[in-house]
């Protein structure tokens, strides 16, 4: 069986050679827990299906594709259910909260966890939180049942609402040890699973039986470790909606040009999924690669280039994307939303008004600018069938996971299999795309468009890459 640790993060080198990041487990600091038979075996659904439970030695590695004689790197515990379970049924009391801004899927995930909690394992008390993290000290609270959450996946936003900010780690933890509450499922971002951390340190100082459980949430797909977050795949599917209406009016018109402003305030993925996806793009923006545009091959003379070419382009411009540009701007520097976000200005906006200021001037040709703004559109669609899938595979996880005494973890796909990862790793810094990776090459051979970067830029991004890879 795999070792524990005493430290807070659990980190067990095995004699096979490999790192495991284990995740926190009840027993770690309430000694002599009762263990229970876990009711699926009693149930009809799942009793049927062979090897059903996941071993205590099953892990998944973060890397899976290495040199024969590297060595095996790091693991996670994979998620499933386990044959011992360490809450009775009965006296289960759970509740569920979403942070943070909208995303497709949320409503799908309350409808699992409260429907596996239901269904898997016979509990029949699920709180909904109000409101986000202040619901829990504003006393918003609304009783979950599978009737009340069964239609609620066709939906968009979240039926429970939600709000940035309004986190009080000790007016969260009296709130829950107050209720009796002892299994907790956060839907949020970055920011919020950072907050989740604090309530599992804070439940686990007080010494309570209560698991603390992440679903990673959020559209622009920055959480580390994991492959994707839920509401992903929808955002990308309906952000090819809008670039497919900016290529109809760019083809529709002389000098036509399509701009598209999707989200992305530090990670590009949308902007360059959406584009390999919907292959009308002819230039995409991101936050990880600088652009410049005035002078030989900037983005001015690239637009002209294309418009000569083929008498139309579309530009995919993700909303982190040029804010250097920008930096001048009081708003940008003083105003931060509830999120403590810095809020940034338009880029959409500012790249359209660049783009007529300089044909304006030049002469050289009369331009027909469109510039489309999807953002809350795709926020508040509900998730489409591969998200909903995906939200089930996660829901069901996260209650699989705090049913075994696990906590302080985030569930998440890491190559394909779900797995518990402990917050700290979840919680280290934004993922971003690597334009140093293939699929960047693959978006700029698909648009035909410049790097907007010297050599030597990309060559010291390979070699950075390189050497933090070492390091890990």
């Amino acid at each position: 069986m795999l070792d524990s640790a005493t430290s807070h993060d659990k980190i067990n080198t095995q004699v096979s050679g490999f790192v495991l990041e284990d995740v926190p487990h009840l027993s770690d600091y309430i000694p002599e827990l009762p263990t229970y038979p876990d009711p699926l075996q009693d149930n009809p659904f799942y009793s049927v299906v062979k090897q059903y439970y996941v071993n205590l030695d099953d892990t998944v590695a973060q890397q899976i594709v290495v040199h024969k004689n590297s060595p095996r790197g790091t693991h996670f515990r994979r998620a499933g259910p386990a044959e011992k379970v360490y809450f009775d049924s009965e006296e289960v009391y759970a509740c569920v909260v979403t942070c943070g801004g909208l995303c497709p899927g949320l409503n799908t995930v309350i409808r699992e966890i409260v429907c596996g909690l239901y269904h898997m394992y016979g509990v029949h008390r699920v709180l909904g939180i109000e409101g986000g993290y202040r619901g829990f000290y504003s006393r918003n609270t609304v009783p979950l049942t599978p009737k009340v959450v069964n239609d609620i996946h066709k939906r968009g936003g979240t039926i429970l609402g939600t709000s940035y900010g309004g986190h009080d780690t000790s007016k969260i933890v009296d709130s829950i040890q107050d209720r009796g509450i002892n299994q907790v499922y956060i839907l949020g971002g970055y920011g919020t699973q950072q907050e989740a951390a604090m309530i599992f340190e804070e439940i686990r100082r007080r010494g309570l039986k209560v698991s603390v459980v992440g679903i990673p949430k959020t559209i622009d797909n920055d959480i580390p470790v994991i492959d994707k977050s839920i509401g992903f795949d929808t955002a990308v599917e309906e952000a090819q909606r809008a670039i497919n209406s900016a290529h109809v009016e760019a083809e529709s018109n002389e000098n036509g040009i399509g701009v598209v402003k999707l989200m992305g305030r530090c990670s590009g993925f949308i902007a360059m999924y959406a584009t390999l996806a919907s292959r009308d793009v002819d230039c995409c923006l991101i936050p990880e690669s600088p652009f410049y545009l005035e002078g030989p091959g900037g983005l001015l003379e690239f637009i002209e280039k294309r418009l000569k070419e083929q008498g139309h382009m579309v530009i995919v411009i993700a909303e982190g994307a040029g804010q250097e540009h920008l930096s001048g701007s009081p708003s940008i520097i003083s105003k931060q939303d509830a999120s403590a976000d810095n809020l940034l200005e338009d880029v959409g906006l500012w790249l359209s008004q660049k783009i007529k200021d300089h044909f304006a001037k030049s002469q050289k040709m009369a331009i027909n600018l469109k510039y489309i703004d999807p953002t809350y559109m795709i926020r508040a669609i509900p998730s489409n069938a591969s998200d909903n899938v995906y939200c089930t595979l996660l829901a069901q996880s996260a209650v699989h996971g705090a049913m075994a005494g696990y906590t302080g973890f985030t569930v998440g796909p890491v190559n394909g299999r779900n797995c518990y990862i402990p917050f700290h790793l979840i919680n280290d810094g934004l993922k971003r795309v690597v334009i140093t990776d293939r699929m960047w090459a693959r978006l700029l051979a698909s648009t035909h468009q410049p790097s907007f970067l010297n050599a030597p830029d990309i060559q010291g991004q390979y070699e950075e890459r390189v050497e933090n890879q070492s390091s890990d």
